[in-house]
């Protein structure tokens, strides 16, 4: 079990995630303050997407014989985007550790008594007093591999001992863009100030779902596509796939935004007052009143850009009649994998 819920009605869920979306802009580039057209329009795509994952999901489940949806349903829907499903992955396996560790300090001096059962305890019962023994407490807290459905490993009971130097393409692909990801940060973060930089970081705790899981499953109506209640893991993955969709939103978003200037630049459109605004200036500083933030046609560019690039390692087929071609589902937002982030 994760912290309790806020105390909160939906219509205060529906006014915070305004300053919700605001956040995730922030964290993903967006100096300027969005307008409430702006974060309405990327509500609305992130709840769309929201859908179309349980629906899914739920369609998923169907098949397998089942009426609630599994991390694995969820996983599936991914599996394109290596580097994502490899982020995810991460994110589930270091939750699982943090939970652990999280109980064993509730316990406190029962976790002695406990023996072998005791993730963090030793394995002679651990220390006089219940006091964590020190050589294995690092080995207890290792986070757990999550097998993922069509993984070789998961076909057999038995499983191989994981290597510490282990490491599969699609951890590989994972780092690249991890590494990729924290070059865009240093660049969006070098000159802020200690104020502005306490801001941002704590624009990065920014979550649909964090202490707000009832709100977020009456939000996405989670009783409509799916007949049972989802597990935290469904949620907690639910939510970091939202931050995802905001944040590749913003990206396309002000890449189509700067690309605009550019075209208005060479057509010589631009005022010398737009000019003198691109000028390297703090985040909060007086200069950067005049800068326009990314707007509502800018995030539907972005999304109809990102509606139409093709999925990685998917090939269409058509399927013959005379109207096929021209059939189109809704795609999950999602990068291309030879895809390089622009640092805005």
């Amino acid at each position: 079990m994760g912290p309790p819920d806020l105390e909160m009605t939906m219509e205060e869920y529906m006014e915070e995630l305004t300053n919700i979306i605001a956040q995730m802009m922030f964290v993903s580039g967006e100096t300027a303050e969005p307008s409430p057209e702006t974060t309405t329009i990327i509500e609305e795509i992130v709840h769309t997407q929201v859908v179309e994952m349980l629906k899914r999901s739920t369609a998923l489940a169907t098949r397998r014989g089942s009426r609630s949806i599994s991390t694995n349903d969820l996983f599936f829907l991914i599996r394109h985007d290596k580097a994502k499903l490899s982020r995810l992955v991460t994110f589930l396996s270091w939750k699982d550790v943090r939970k652990t560790a999280k109980d064993s300090d509730d316990k406190g001096g029962d976790a002695g008594d406990m023996g072998g059962d005791d993730p963090l305890g030793g394995a002679d019962g651990g220390a006089a007093g219940g006091g964590p023994v020190v050589g294995d407490t690092g080995k207890k807290n290792k986070r757990t591999k999550v097998i993922l459905p069509w993984d070789i490993s998961s076909y057999f009971s038995e499983q191989v001992p994981e290597r510490d130097d282990d490491e599969d393409e699609d951890e590989e692909e994972m780092n690249a863009a991890t590494i990729l990801r924290l070059k865009t940060a240093d660049e969006r973060t070098k000159n802020m100030t200690k104020e502005e930089y306490v801001h941002y970081s704590e624009c990065r705790q920014a979550s649909f779902t964090f202490r707000k899981a009832k709100r977020f499953r009456e939000w996405a109506g989670f009783h409509l596509y799916t007949d049972s209640k989802p597990n935290d893991d469904i949620v907690d993955i639910l939510g970091f796939l939202t931050f995802e969709i905001v944040q590749t939103l913003t990206e396309e978003a002000l890449q189509v935004k700067a690309e605009e200037e550019v075209t208005k630049n060479r057509s010589g459109e631009a005022d010398a007052a737009s000019k003198k605004r691109k000028r390297e200036t703090g985040l909060f500083g007086e200069q950067e009143e005049g800068r326009t933030p990314v707007g509502p046609k800018h995030i539907q560019e972005a999304f109809r850009r990102l509606q139409i690039k093709p999925i990685p390692g998917r090939n269409r087929v058509w399927m013959g009649g005379p109207r096929a071609l021209h059939r189109t589902e809704l795609r999950l937002v999602s990068r291309s994998h030879d895809e390089v982030w622009s640092i805005c």
